[in-house]
């Protein structure tokens, strides 16, 4: 074979094996990009292949509401289906109106859009980048406080299918913001309110009425939520995972409408104070999968409620952090494994 030969024949299997390679492996969108400099051959190879080009990916880069204006100027990216802009720098409500004057087509397949601690955007770059993507299902915000109720107006008015909400630390957001998510939003799955401060018992109650399919509820930090807000929680039949640490004013009462709950598989109730055993035996009596379960630093319970759920979810209990418990005297790894075989995790907090 000839040097000539050989040489087509290099280029030509190395660009099938990468073809192979791409479209069999996740590889991350900067490693594609290191791809197509390696050469013309492969550059030429990779472009055309669209299921290579369906993330844009910015985490914690500078400069990348420029970047990500010059990405959706190429043809490879007009069908982009996720854009990360998580901790990115540089990104401003003036990029997110450039991205719907000059570039709506190019997200009209956008589904998923994280805008996590993009602190500059507010509500005119929600209301920008959200009459853009009109096929969004997964939005997060996480740490906005620039975002308002204006914003979720914003939303729910330009993207009618979201089923996947982060909120979290949007301290901006009220129970009118909330009510109009449950209002437009009744098949949503997924909902993290954490440290949303300004929101009531009344703003998560309506949630609970008209988002009955939610499978995962995030209410982390949020101190002033009492029992009457849980009252109809019983509602939300396929519940998985609830997350009420900190919940100081949750009680035992609280805890009787959670436990009709029957699929919560994740249950976390650190520094839930209020709580006794009385409490925790009605979910180990109710929720018989579940699989997570943090007491840390829950002080008034003692170990009949360990005892209470050995019986009922000694085979199901992967994760059990009972540290702080200075009512539970059997906390010893040995003493929980006896009661829960099964438990490879005994702290989630530090």
């Amino acid at each position: 074979m000839g040097q000539s030969e050989e040489q087509q024949w290099s280029s030509e299997t190395v660009t099938k094996v990468m073809k192979i390679l791409t479209t069999t492996l996740s590889l991350p969108q900067r490693d594609l990009i290191s791809l197509l400099l390696v050469s013309s051959s492969i550059y030429r190879t990779l472009v055309p292949i669209p299921s290579l080009w369906l993330v844009l990916d910015f985490h914690e880069m500078t400069n990348a509401g420029d970047r990500l204006i010059a990405a959706l100027s190429l043809t490879r990216y007009h069908h982009v289906k996720q854009i990360i802009l998580e901790f990115a720098q540089g990104v401003e409500d003036k990029h997110l109106a450039i991205l719907k004057n000059k570039f709506s087509d190019s997200l009209q397949y956008l589904e998923h859009l994280n805008l996590n601690v993009c602190q500059r955007v507010s509500d005119n770059g929600i209301e920008a980048i959200t009459a853009a993507s009109p096929s969004l299902r997964k939005i997060s915000i996480y740490w906005n406080v620039r975002v308002t109720d204006v914003g979720i107006s914003h939303l729910v008015k330009n993207c009618k299918h979201i089923v996947d909400l982060n909120l979290s630390g949007c301290k901006g957001i009220s129970d009118k913001g909330l009510q109009m998510v449950a209002d437009n939003y009744r098949h949503l799955e997924s909902l993290d309110i954490t440290r949303c401060i300004k929101i009531t018992d009344g703003g998560l109650q309506h949630v609970m009425v008209k988002c009955s399919g939610l499978k995962s509820l995030n209410l982390y930090a949020l101190s002033s939520f009492t029992d009457e807000a849980y009252k109809k929680i019983s509602l939300l039949a396929h519940l998985e995972f609830l997350d009420l640490c900190g919940a100081q004013n949750l009680s035992d009462e609280g805890l009787f409408c959670i436990a009709k709950c029957k699929n919560i598989r994740t249950l976390n109730l650190t520094w839930c104070v209020r709580v006794t055993d009385v409490g925790v035996i009605a979910i180990a009596e109710g929720c018989t999968s579940l699989e997570y379960l943090s007491l840390f630093g829950t002080v008034g319970v003692t170990d009949k409620c360990l005892e209470a759920l050995s019986k009922s979810c000694s085979n199901t209990i992967t994760t059990l952090d009972v540290n702080g418990c200075i009512g539970i005297k059997k906390r010893s790894r040995e003493e929980l494994l006896k009661l829960f075989p099964h438990v490879r995790c005994f702290k989630v907090h530090s």
